[in-house]
């Protein structure tokens, strides 16, 4: 470790090279040690859409961000301030969210003519003086790795697979990061292949090494713990949140759990995770396609499992019939949609949140569901729970919206004490002699009754066609017809008594309101904090449930001179405030597979307040 040693609050740092350069890897175990550290983080994985995309190109860049701080945050950062790259490809891409002042660390060995070619530049970056603003740190990595490991005889492809752990060992000098759960990591994932351990473990003590002797580096930082609650913490990304979220619900309502999915980017964690749960009882099916799998998770909810389907965007239109069924056989079902960046294949593995009207609209007919959303990795935890629960009370299918930044992005994750989560209450029907009536509801929420299929003295019609209210036979009565579309949306409209009252962060009246939903919440609440440090009169409000909206949401926005909503599409949410409340809200509309930026936020609102608007 360096003598001159400088203490510093938070950093940005980013990953990036070819897809099969191990960015995503480095970045976990960055990650994983950081943790350790106790510093608080948040994290960005971004995978190449392309599955094979030519070494070298810009299409198979793979990159992985993390900000990591001694005080609470909320996203993984805007600015980077330490930018690894492997390859030119992955300086072309990445280069322009580097801060002026930064630290550009490149991997010389790779900025060969035919890679410059494929990056499409004319020229050297590292030597035409195009990099001036920043701080190039260029070393030749593959070199380094290939001389620490020259006497092992390995062959060429696998010595060039550890240069990043090189990379990594440099990162952990420069941070204080310890080596030895990398080490112990390492000891476990190639216990049978022992030279591929010894190689590893040479490559990433060299990079920390060359950190420590090399004159290049001038100091080295530390970043000390956050001050998190006291308890057990683990890292977790959103899509594991949310497995664990429905197994705990299947575990706190005594029903089996059935999840029906087929794979597709980037919902299908979802589904590989729930299988290793066999002994909790968990039942996964990977259907044929989107269709059988929510027919056949249809068919768990009618025989009384706690039925889940999770897709994106493409997979939730196959689906929208079928979702259709549920709502008028009213059973309860969660279908979870991880968004993406569209249309049609769009950009999978990119982030998004233009789902929004595909949930609240996007079936045949009047079709109400409830819709929540996640606001961050470890919040899909609860909101998993909560959708649960909810569809329970109410036999009602219900949407969970998440998307592919908190799918994969990840954060420290205080384990919940399992008593404190609101109960979950399950109750079948049983026969009483009486004639069965199917759809003679519960007087408050409108529920009804869940009977299982083959209960003597239950029996009744299921399927798509109008029900008859109570009886539940087949209805062509138009007076009937109304009346059910009118109690399926009551149904709905009531869960608003299930919705907190909304949180404010900030004044309660003021100049400016900004308003969102969804991923966008450690974005925004970063950016109001930096405003309220300034003084200005901003506050935020953040909404987890969309359809219904929060009972108190309508009073709250009437207070604020102006509103301010950023989103991931074109304005769904906004045009959705705007004509449920009439009010003149502004938007702040990005669509560019990313996840919305903080200081843009603090711009727009600088602008709106400053202008006469």
């Amino acid at each position: 470790m360096s003598d001159n040693t400088k203490p510093i609050k938070n950093v940005v740092i980013r990953f990036a090279g070819d897809s099969g350069d191990g960015m995503q890897l480095m970045g976990d175990r960055f990650t994983a040690t950081t943790a350790m550290v106790g510093n608080d983080l948040g994290t960005f994985p971004d995978y190449p859409a392309e599955i094979r995309a030519p070494a070298g190109s810009l299409a198979g860049v793979s990159a992985f961000q993390i900000q990591f701080s001694s005080q609470d945050i909320f996203t993984p950062g805007d600015r980077v301030d330490v930018l690894v790259v492997m390859n030119p490809a992955a300086l072309k891409m990445h280069i322009q969210d580097l801060r002026p002042g930064g630290t550009l660390i490149a991997n010389k060995s790779n900025f060969q003519k035919k890679n410059l070619k494929l990056a499409g530049y004319e020229t050297d970056p590292l030597t035409d003086d195009s990099l001036n603003d920043f701080m190039v740190l260029d070393v030749e990595i593959t070199e380094l790795v290939t001389k620490a490991l020259e006497d092992m005889k390995l062959p060429l492809k696998t010595v060039e697979r550890t240069k990043n752990m090189f990379a990594l060992g440099l990162t952990f000098w420069m941070y204080g990061r310890p080596m030895e759960p990398t080490i112990k990591w390492l000891n476990m994932k190639f216990k049978k292949r022992p030279e591929l351990v010894e190689a590893n473990v040479r490559a990433l003590k060299a990079g920390n090494h060359f950190g420590d002797i090399s004159e290049v580096f001038s100091s080295s930082y530390t970043v000390a713990p956050a001050p998190l609650a006291k308890g057990t913490y683990r890292n977790i990304t959103g899509n594991y949140a949310l497995g664990l979220g429905l197994l705990t619900a299947s575990e706190k309502s005594g029903l089996p759990l059935f999840f029906g999915g087929y794979p597709i980017t980037p919902a299908s964690e979802i589904l590989n995770q729930l299988s290793l749960y066999r002994n909790f009882g968990i039942r996964t099916f990977q259907a044929e396609d989107e269709i059988a799998s929510i027919g056949a998770s249809i068919g768990a909810a009618f025989a009384g499992s706690l039925a889940v389907t999770a897709s994106s965007g493409p997979g939730i239109a196959l689906k929208s019939e079928a979702m259709g069924l549920a709502v008028i056989t009213e059973l309860p079902l969660v279908i979870i949609n991880i968004q993406r960046a569209g249309p049609s294949t769009g950009l999978p593995t990119k982030t998004e949140q233009a789902d929004l009207f595909q949930a609240l609209f996007g079936r045949n007919s009047e079709s109400p569901i409830p819709v929540i959303s996640a606001i961050s990795p470890s919040d899909c935890y609860y909101t998993a729970y909560e959708a649960c629960r909810v569809a329970l009370k109410y036999m009602t299918p219900i949407i969970v919206l998440s998307d592919a930044y908190l799918a994969s992005g990840s954060e420290p994750w205080l384990l919940p004490n399992l008593s404190d989560l609101e109960k979950i209450e399950v109750k079948f029907t049983e026969s009483n002699g009486e004639t069965f009536k199917p759809y003679l509801r519960d007087e408050m929420t409108l529920a009804r009754p869940w009977a299982i299929p083959g209960t003597p003295g239950l029996e009744h019609r299921i399927g798509g066609l109008e029900k008859e209210d109570g009886s539940g036979n087949v209805s062509y009565d138009p007076e009937n017809h109304q009346k059910m579309i009118e109690l399926r949306e009551a149904k709905v409209a009531g869960i608003t008594r299930e919705i907190d009252p909304t949180e404010l962060y900030g004044e309660p009246i003021g100049d400016l309101l900004i308003l969102g939903w969804g991923s966008t919440y450690g974005s925004i609440r970063t950016a109001v904090k930096r405003l309220q440090d300034e003084g200005k009169s901003v506050s935020h409000a953040h909404v987890r449930w969309v359809n219904p909206l929060p009972a108190d949401l309508g009073e709250i926005v009437l207070k604020y001179q102006k509103i301010l909503v950023p989103e991931l599409n074109r304005g769904q949410f906004l045009k959705l405030i705007r004509a449920e409340y009439l009010v003149d809200a502004k938007g702040m509309n990005v669509v560019r597979g990313k996840p919305i930026r903080s200081y843009r936020i603090e711009e727009v609102a600088n602008e709106m307040l400053e202008s006469g608007r």
